[in-house]
Parts: C-alpha cells; sequence; structure tokens
C-alpha cells in the first residue's frame, strides 16, 4: 500500500506528494515541525507537541494553518489512511508560497502544512540492547534553539559527525563556556558525580523537549526529583549515568562519551527506573490520546 501525505488540504500518495518550488520552508527553511510518536493507535504527550507548535509558530510570527481541532483531526485521519498504529507522525508548518524575497510577503499568503506519518519499530521491552555511545560535538545553532525551526544544517552536521565516529548522538556544548546545551536532536540528562539527576535549563539554548516535560512530570509523581541546572563538559566526564530522551529515543542510555565509558559502561539504576516509569506513561497515560 502506497504512503499517504495530507500536503495543503489534500491526502495524496506520498510519492506524488509536492510543494511549489517558492515555498518558503523549501527556500528559507521558514516553518516550524514537531514529530510525535504513535503507540498502538495513540498519540503521545500531543497536548504537549501541539502546544509547542503553536508557540513555535508564534514566535516566528507565523499563523496555525488551521484550527486545532482541526488539525487533531488531519493528525488521525493520515495515521488512520496509513494504518499506522506504532509510528512517528511529521508536521510541517511554513509560511506559505511567495516570490523569493528575505522578507514576509507584503500580501499575506495561506500558511502551508505537511502531514506524514511512518512505522517503527515496536516500544522496546526493556533497556537491554536499548543503549548507545556519543560524542561530543560544539554547538553551532542559531540563538533560539527554543523554536523547533525546521532550519536544522547544524544539528544535520553534528549528527553526521556521529555516525562518522560510530556513536549514535552528537552531545552538544557551547564552545566558549564548555557547557553541554543537549544532543542534537535530543534531550540529555546525566546523574552527576555526588548522585543528582541532571539536565540543563529551559532558555533560548535549548529546545523545551515534550518527553523531557512528560518526564519530569512523571519524575515528580513517582517522587525522584531532577535538577534543572547547567553542566560542563568536565562534569560529564566525571558522570555516573547519562541518557537521552526524545519522541523518538523515549529514555535511552548513553554508555560511551568520547570512547571513554560513562560510569561503568552498563545502563544505571536511574535510567532503568525512568525506562521503566516512562514506558508506563506511553501505554497506559489517559492524556495520550487526541481529544
Amino acid at each position: 500500500m502506497s504512503r499517504i501525505a495530507y500536503v495543503n488540504g489534500r491526502y495524496v500518495a506520498q510519492r506524488d506528494a509536492c510543494v511549489n518550488i517558492e515555498d518558503r520552508g523549501y527556500q528559507f527553511g521558514d516553518g516550524i515541525y514537531e514529530v510525535v510518536h504513535l503507540y498502538d493507535g495513540r498519540f503521545i504527550d500531543a497536548d504537549l507537541h501541539l502546544a509547542r507548535l503553536e508557540r513555535s509558530v508564534k514566535e516566528i510570527r507565523l499563523g496555525m494553518p488551521m484550527p486545532l481541532a482541526s488539525l487533531k483531526l488531519v493528525l488521525a485521519e493520515v495515521a488512520r489512511r496509513n494504518r499506522v498504529s506504532e509510528g512517528l507522525l511529521y508536521m510541517q508548518v511554513g509560511r506559505g508560497v511567495a516570490r523569493r524575497d528575505h522578507a514576509f510577503p507584503n500580501t499575506p499568503v495561506p500558511v502551508s502544512l505537511v502531514v506524514t506519518v511512518r512505522r517503527v519499530p515496536p516500544y522496546p521491552s526493556s533497556l537491554d540492547g536499548w543503549s548507545m555511545s556519543a560524542i561530543t560535538h560544539p554547538d553551532l545553532r542559531w540563538a533560539r534553539r527554543d523554536i523547533k525551526s525546521v532550519n536544522l544544517l547544524p544539528n544535520v552536521l553534528a549528527r553526521q559527525a556521529a555516525r562518522e565516529a560510530g556513536a549514535g548522538e552528537a552531545i552538544l556544548f557551547d564552545p566558549a563556556t564548555s557547557m553541554v546545551t543537549e544532543g542534537a536532536a535530543t534531550s540529555f540528562w546525566i546523574v552527576d558525580a555526588e548522585g543528582s539527576i541532571r539536565i540543563p535549563p529551559l532558555g533560548p539554548t535549548i529546545l523545551p523537549g515534550c518527553t523531557r516535560a512528560a518526564m519530569l512530570a512523571e519524575m515528580a509523581e513517582h517522587g525522584m526529583r531532577a535538577e534543572e541546572r547547567p553542566f560542563s563538559l568536565d562534569e560529564l566526564a566525571k558522570a555516573r549515568e547519562a541518557f537521552i530522551t526524545s519522541a523518538t529515543s523515549f529514555v535511552k542510555p548513553v554508555l560511551a562519551v568520547d570512547g571513554k565509558p560513562v560510569g561503568d559502561g552498563k545502563p544505571g539504576p536511574v535510567a532503568r527506573r525512568l525506562f521503566e516509569i516512562f514506558a508506563r506513561h506511553v501505554k497506559g497515560a489517559p492524556r495520550n490520546a487526541l481529544q
């Protein structure tokens, strides 16, 4: 069966889907995107993702392509038409089609919307085999990383550097201060030398991860505390544990950084506990459905 995409008001075979060559998302990266995980036909943390989408489009002075209730119907329909119950749904909102000019179009044009979905392997049953290594890499992104922009070239280059080093993620750091920011496509956490769970605080240099937010809420409900406090490459080198979170990685341990083991080089007790907690969140939380 051909995959089906939603493109600017139409459901079309993905192999035939296209956008105008003067689409501003294509020419300038003038747009926003979101990725949502589907589990058992349910959209995980959809409320968080859609709220972040609304915030991001507002930050770049872009309107929503349709009311939120209508957008939810489109997302559900794309999943239904593709018969995907376990997968990743991608949505991209752009400023639309206009004569190429850096400034916004003088005459408003319709906002563009593209939605696709693809199947992914089932949610892992345990951390055994669900781990990775990482490299550190200078953070060369723009100054508003809190906006989920489609401008991802620095992220692409960082991930490629990780791949060429045989690693699964690049952990980004500020070259001026050696302070860690996040992964190229993930939120990054450590358990420091004193046993505290830490993640860099939100701000213009950090994307407000939806899985991060859901994880922090789950931790609070289970009596676990995380410190939203900066940490350096030196502190990372001394960490007992490290792990990433994202809509595609859930909770994934990082066992080595730059070829050196983190802690004893095995998934630690904190990551194991958080994996169990988040698995229950994904599989049973009432909020994980489009309302």
